[in-house]
């Protein structure tokens, strides 16, 4: 079955709402692996909104599945991932402006920066990961940059879940999968994904990972973060 990685943001931004020490992200991602999350995810913005310096650290030392830390191709980000040292970088694109990131990564328009941010972080031993749209020129572009994996960005699937524009979205997202296997790429994927349009993804046998978090952190609201988290496992095992 597909892995699963919990983004815990979201717990976080809870907490940043009141700028207070509650809700913790770092005890929250210590609960989802104690109910089958085979990854933790976090994403260290450039203007903290949510994940602080102080949870990333902690975090390191706590994690005993896979940190995947969500960055920006940034220096100052380049310099904290290569002291934090996570299992894996996923270089994400971020905008001030947006409440969610809004889109995948450019990498075809921007191959030697992006590649230069690639090579530090694997320099460091670290595992590469670009989240980008499921479109030929940027997938191509991943791998000519050195990136070990591509998440796909799945929030063009997940905004047409149940219109007539969800089987196209998924046959573009398909053509991706199949594109980057060919390519030798390893391939995850994620963003806007829930218990209901997880399904038909839970399916696709060559989607080794999802990373999940809002949906998950929404229904622990209502029945805890162990049980929110079995139930999205328990989804991926059934193949949705």
């Amino acid at each position: 079955m597909a892995r699963l990685g919990v983004n815990v943001d979201h717990v976080a931004t809870v907490r940043q709402a009141r700028r207070t020490v509650e809700p913790d992200p770092v005890a929250a991602a210590a609960l989802a692996e104690l109910a089958g999350a085979d990854a933790i995810v976090c994403h260290l913005r450039e203007d903290r909104r949510h994940i602080q310096d102080r949870d990333l650290t902690l975090l390191r030392q706590t994690v005993n599945t896979h940190l995947n830390l969500e960055m920006a191709a940034t220096e100052e980000m380049l310099r904290i991932a290569r002291q934090v040292h996570p299992d894996r970088a996923t270089l994400v694109p971020e905008r001030r402006e947006e409440v969610t990131t809004e889109g995948g990564l450019e990498v075809a328009l921007n191959p030697d920066a992006v590649g230069k941010a690639v090579q530090r972080l694997k320099e460091e031993g670290i595992l590469v990961s670009l989240f980008i749209d499921a479109e030929p020129d940027q997938i191509r572009a991943a791998r000519e940059v050195g990136g070990d994996l591509v998440e796909l960005h799945t929030g063009p699937y997940a905004h047409a879940f149940g219109t007539p524009a969800e089987l196209r979205e998924f046959d573009r997202l398909m053509a991706g999968v199949r594109l980057g296997l060919e390519l030798g790429l390893r391939v995850a994927a994620g963003h806007g994904l829930d218990y209901h349009n997880i399904k038909r993804l839970a399916r696709v046998a060559e989607i080794e990972e999802f990373n999940i978090g809002h949906s998950i952190v929404a229904r622990a609201i209502f029945v805890g973060i162990h049980q929110a988290v079995r139930e999205m496992v328990e989804l991926l095992r059934g193949g949705g």
